[in-house]
Formats: C-alpha cells, sequence, structure tokens
C-alpha cells in the first residue's frame, strides 16, 4: 500500500470522524485511545519479517501509548496492506480483561475492511473499546482525568 491509497481509504473527513469519535469516547472512561494506520511494513520491520502484532508492539511503544496515569492506554492498529487490525492495551487493561474481547473487536473491524468500510469500521472498533473502557474503567468522580493522549490519528 502507497500513502496515495492509505490517504484514499482515510481522507482527511475520515480521520477528523475518528478523532472526534476517541474524544467522545474518552469522556466516558478513564481509557486513552490512539489509532494508527500504517500502508505496508517496509525497511527493517519488513526485512525482520515482522508481525501485525508485534508492529504494533513497537508504536505502542514509540508512540508512549502505555505512559498514562491509570495505565489505560489501548492502540487500535491497522496494517492496511494486510487489513490486519491489532489491539495493543496496558497492563492496567490486560489484568481487567480477557485477550479474546479484542480480538473479537480486531475481527469485526477486519470483517468491515473486507467490505471496504474503513471508516465505519473504524468508528465501530472505537465504539466497541469504548464499551469495554467504561465496563471496566468508568470515569469515576474523584479520579484524575487529563488527555494524556493525543486524540489525532496516526497514519504511517
Amino acid at each position: 500500500m502507497t500513502q496515495w491509497q492509505v490517504n484514499r481509504l482515510f481522507p482527511r473527513k475520515s480521520l477528523l470522524a475518528i478523532e472526534q469519535a476517541i474524544s467522545i469516547s474518552e469522556n466516558t472512561h478513564l481509557g486513552e485511545i490512539r489509532f494508527v494506520v500504517e500502508g505496508a511494513l517496509d525497511g527493517t520491520p519488513l526485512l525482520k519479517g515482522q508481525s501485525a502484532r508485534a508492529r504494533a508492539i513497537d508504536v505502542f511503544a514509540q508512540l508512549r501509548i502505555w505512559d498514562t496515569e491509570h495505565n489505560t492506554g489501548v492502540l487500535i492498529y491497522l496494517l492496511l496492506a494486510d487489513r490486519d487490525v491489532e489491539i495493543v492495551a496496558d497492563r492496567g487493561i490486560v489484568a481487567k480483561t480477557h485477550a479474546s474481547e479484542w480480538e473479537n473487536i480486531c475481527h469485526r473491524m477486519e470483517t468491515a475492511f473486507k467490505h471496504g468500510d474503513y471508516e465505519d469500521g473504524v468508528l465501530n472498533g472505537i465504539q466497541d473499546v469504548t464499551q469495554q473502557l467504561i465496563k471496566h474503567f468508568p470515569k469515576a468522580g474523584g479520579a484524575s482525568d487529563s488527555n494524556e493522549l493525543s486524540d489525532q490519528p496516526v497514519k504511517l
């Protein structure tokens, strides 16, 4: 996938809708959500035969999604060339959720992408992640709740 193809599938309007969905979501729980779309692996990750999961973990670290007060950062990573979605959750979330919950969300998003529903697939995925975060990390009266991570989607 070229950058042109990424831009065609995720135009500015879609990225703004995704950013707004993340912002609205984060008003309902203590989590921090980031969305990253990467056209294809190239350079070192490609030469190493890196999996989408391993790449998502690298991106999670590079963007410092783990660096939140409540350890409630979540990365939704899309490797567009493979239409592979990976969700990486911080240790605070992993301690309270099951991997199957995240795998089901990934599967639903991947199904939407196979049908060409990229924007809706991401927006529905954010909503599904939101439901998990509300369930396990609802907004509490006295808890600190600053927007620690940017809501803006990242294109790599």
